[in-house]
């Protein structure tokens, strides 16, 4: 049991709606919430000073905080997360959200990448915060490649995936080949790799350099010895990040101080640092997690919130996840819903795609 969860259980029905009442109002105004407002709608009749009381205790406990001089108070990192463990109420997911998630992804005609990133803007349209969408690494069995010569000494490699997934790779040939042999080359790979992963498919390989070096094709060897030919982008081997709507968090009537500290955590995202993380922080259960704050180091700094879910393949295999990044006021009861929908829906596509 946590820490928050033993708190929770320990406090009195009148302490844990007060407790409730001032998270629930900041989440819907972003403003400290005072004992005055909470009087006026209590469920039973108490006065002012009582609630004051109240709150000054839950404050003593870490539950609460007074900001600057103001009278009302905000939630902590820690009261958050005992609201969102224990007394947070999900909504249902909205059927107007649900056709939108839908539709979003039936426009992708067939392209996995076009999908995930139709997604996100989706996904951040509807929650009016920054969507990620981590898309898989590619490990999927090959269907078919090809060699396209672009310039003497530049070539893209297109790999055709089982799953639909269809990735171009840039590559340096080696010196004097030709596009025919480039044809040939792919002939050959052709016959062997087809129905293997990446992996496999190298050291099947790997193996006929070691028995047929003389006879293996200078391209196809060199292909292989490359790596199976190499990203473009030197951070190619990670999985791709979406992210959209950062104009959402950056537009959202924030202090100075606040906007640096997002305009931080996209300059974070975009350098790529901590995303190999992202993934494994899904890994740990199923369905919809939240982090709030510096429960996550990626978003510690710009004290930003993330609500994501992992999806699977057929093989039941996490291989992505999609996410929401906010404020800490999110409403999270509405966003869990959408996230975890709209993680279900790409996994069965994803699934029926393969």
């Amino acid at each position: 049991m946590s820490d928050a969860t033993r708190i929770l259980n320990e406090l009195n029905d009148r302490s844990r709606e007060v407790f409730r009442r001032v998270v629930e109002g900041y989440l819907q105004s972003g403003e400290p919430v005072g004992s005055r407002t909470l009087t006026r709608d209590f469920s039973e009749k108490v006065s002012a000073a009582t609630i004051r009381n109240v709150m000054q205790d839950l404050e003593y406990l870490g539950l609460l905080d007074s900001p600057h001089i103001s009278a009302g108070r905000v939630p902590t990192q820690t009261g958050l997360r005992m609201f969102v463990d224990g007394l947070l109420e999900v909504e249902n997911l909205d059927q107007e959200d649900r056709r939108k998630i839908e539709a979003t992804a039936d426009q992708s005609m067939g392209d996995v990448d076009a999908m995930l990133d139709q997604v996100g803007t989706a996904l951040s349209s509807l929650t009016r915060g920054a969507s990620l969408v981590l898309t898989p690494k590619h490990d999927a069995a090959i269907k078919h490649i090809e060699f396209v010569s672009l310039a003497p000494d530049r070539a893209l490699v297109v790999l055709v995936m089982a799953n639909g997934h269809v990735e171009n790779r840039l590559f340096t040939p080696p010196a004097g080949q030709t596009p025919s042999s480039m044809r040939e080359a792919a002939n050959f790979l052709n016959a062997l790799i087809e129905g293997r992963t990446l992996s496999e498919a190298r050291k099947v390989i790997q193996s006929q350099i070691a028995v047929q070096k003389q006879t293996l094709d200078v391209l196809a060897r060199d292909m292989v010895e490359q790596g199976l030919a190499l990203w473009d982008d030197p951070d190619g081997d990670s999985p791709r990040l979406i992210v959209r709507g950062r104009a959402n968090l950056l537009a959202g009537g924030e202090e100075e101080d606040s906007l640096e500290r997002i305009r931080s955590l996209f300059d974070d995202l975009e350098r790529k640092r901590d995303i190999a993380d992202f993934l494994e922080l899904t890994e740990q259960g199923d369905g919809v997690r939240i982090f709030i704050g510096s429960e996550n180091k990626l978003f510690s700094l710009s004290g930003s919130s993330l609500v994501v879910s992992p999806y699977m393949n057929a093989d039941r295999k996490i291989v992505g996840a999609v996410g929401v990044i906010g404020p800490t006021r999110l409403n999270y009861g509405r966003i869990v819903p959408i996230v975890d929908y709209t993680a279900q829906l790409v996994g069965r596509i994803i699934s029926d795609r393969s």
